[in-house]
């Protein structure tokens, strides 16, 4: 084997805003359990944007609090949490160059794709994740512990990778699977079982519509209800006011009622993963509701609801996944960037029939590029496409699906005013969670609207898109607009920042000396790349020019 430097060039994290070229970072000797890779290709992302501006309070960049060993991870000099430097960059494709004498499944001199997500490993808001608490992939060189990457059922984060595939187009499964997860989740239309449930009365309520709720879909294992009146027979624990109640608490909430001081509490009380179900009684709230949007994302929680008093109603009006539907009018909005191109093409070419997308962006010049791609897949697939300036020719439309890309709450409160009956709002972007903004929840109730959100991809999901691009049917690197070596991963990130380049960057860590480089702007730096290029999209025959430099 190559012998290794000792030393290499890295991108570091050393503070909120704080990042730094560290052209001496030390390469560590892997451990009995750990695996040496070398970085091929990264992509940037704005998920990278968020821990750049959290840093140490973001929820993936704290301790891990179970599921593995503190021995163990005092072990790992890669593992960073709380304020230590981090190395960002997590859409990667790694060549391992070395494991040590206990690893069973990662093989030397093997390519794989990293999946980042280990949601076995809790922390207190959040998991565990490479490129947040372990460092990730903006480095030449990249440890990992077998411990770490491989799953309860025993399945490794490293999966397999073609070597016949360009490097970009294995990178970018990553962010292309977190798409597809915010599609294919499938969503609980039951009570948890044996879950803790919160029954908060601010209007009278049937025993009966309990209890039909309970036999239609599961009891849970332990009531706690706050109301003036107890119409139960059942074995509950009454409290006086929620205010007393721990937050994160409950894994299902039935409020009957449409006071808004009540629920906006009841967000704090519900769990990770929680439902809300919402009986109005016929009553409104007559205002807008204080609503914790970032938690719809971050924390998975739901919220459905029924005009009536019923809540059976309301849980039968939950979609069984995330997926769009036949004839859904879509809405994507902030379509132009990295994110929103692959959402729109990935809707346009899903196979679900009579759609049309409906491309929304501010920048005329994204939509422009945008259009260059979509158009033509529109055509071929037979379905609908609208590009929009929302500025200048609002779409005037009742959206049945939305994929929101931009962390602004009040574009999830205008969907809802912009909504269908049924509308599925997806907050794909990840307002943080402790973010909250006000939102028409009568108007939500009344046309049964529901928000979902999804953080990060399953293993799965990458399986599904990377086979997907190993047969072929999916070119992830129509998204590439620029290229870099680690000297111009720092402006890459500025430029996710400032929103100004329309589409995906890939940094080569063996450029070292390239420069963000737009492809347009190829023939200066790369002449030959930019000669491989087809029509201005980024191909495996670019890359090997420009590897080649």
């Amino acid at each position: 084997m190559t012998a290794l430097p000792k030393s290499q060039t890295a991108v570091q994290l050393t503070g909120p805003d704080e990042l730094t070229l560290n052209a001496n970072k030390d390469i560590p000797q892997p451990g009995p359990h750990q695996i040496l890779a070398k970085v091929e290709a990264v992509g940037l992302c704005f998920s990278d944007l968020k821990l750049l501006k959290q840093f140490d309070s973001h929820g993936r960049k704290g301790p891990i609090v179970s599921g593995i060993e503190e021995a163990v991870l005092a072990e790992i000099p890669s593992y960073v949490p709380n304020e230590k430097p981090a190395v960002p960059g997590h859409e990667a494709v790694v060549r391992v160059m070395t494991v040590g004498d206990k690893v069973k499944q990662a093989k030397a001199g093997g390519r794989y794709l990293v999946q980042t997500d280990y949601r076995w490993l809790p922390t207190a808001a959040s998991n565990a994740a490479f490129g947040y608490n372990f460092e990730g992939a903006l480095q030449q060189y990249v440890l990992m512990d077998e411990r770490v990457i491989t799953a309860p059922d025993g399945r490794s984060m490293l999966i397999a990778a073609d070597d016949a595939l360009s490097a970009s187009s294995v990178a970018l499964v990553e962010p292309w699977a977190c798409v597809e997860d915010a599609y294919a989740v499938r969503e609980r239309t039951a009570l948890k079982s044996g879950g803790r449930m919160l029954i908060v009365a601010d209007e009278s309520f049937s025993e009966k519509k309990v209890f039909d709720l309970f036999k239609a879909c599961g009891t849970p294992g332990s009531i706690t209800l706050a109301a003036k009146r107890n119409p139960l027979t059942m074995p509950v624990e009454t409290v006086d006011s929620i205010e007393t109640l721990p937050d994160a608490a409950f894994d299902d909430v039935l409020y009957f009622g449409a006071e808004a001081e009540t629920l906006q509490q009841l967000f704090a009380k519900t769990a990770n993963n929680g439902l809300i179900l919402l009986a109005q009684c016929g009553k409104t709230f007559g205002r807008e509701v204080q609503t914790a949007v970032g938690r719809f994302h971050y924390g998975n929680i739901r919220m459905i609801g029924t005009p009536g008093s019923d809540p059976l109603e309301a849980i039968r009006r939950i979609p069984a996944t995330g997926e769009i539907r036949p004839n859904d009018k879509i809405d994507v909005i902030g379509a132009g960037g990295p994110m929103g191109v692959m959402h729109v093409v990935r809707n346009l070419c899903q196979g679900v029939p009579d759609v049309t997308v409906y491309a929304g962006d501010l920048d005329n010049g994204r939509l422009a590029a945008l259009t260059a791609i979509a158009g033509p897949l529109a055509e071929s697939n037979a379905v609908g496409y609208v590009p929009y300036n929302p500025t200048e020719t609002p779409a005037d439309v009742q959206f049945d699906y939305f994929a929101i890309m931009a962390p602004v709450p009040k574009l999830v409160a205008q969907s809802v005013l912009d909504a269908a009956p049924g509308a599925i709002i997806n907050i794909f972007a990840g307002i943080p969670a402790t973010v909250g903004g006000p939102v028409d929840i009568d108007a939500y109730v009344q046309k049964g609207c529901y928000f979902i959100g999804t953080s990060g991809s399953t293993l799965d999901d990458m399986l599904t898109v990377l086979k997907k691009v190993q047969a072929g049917s999916l070119n992830t690197n129509i998204s590439v607009a620029a290229v870099s070596g680690l000297n111009g991963a720092i402006d890459g990130i500025r430029a996710v920042e400032n929103h100004t380049i329309a589409g995906k960057i890939i940094v080569y860590p063996d450029c070292e000396d390239l420069e963000l480089t737009r492809l347009e702007d190829l023939a200066d730096k790369a002449p030959a790349a930019a000669e491989a290029l087809s029509n201005g999209l980024w191909t495996q025959a670019a890359e090997a020019a420009l590897l080649k430099m």
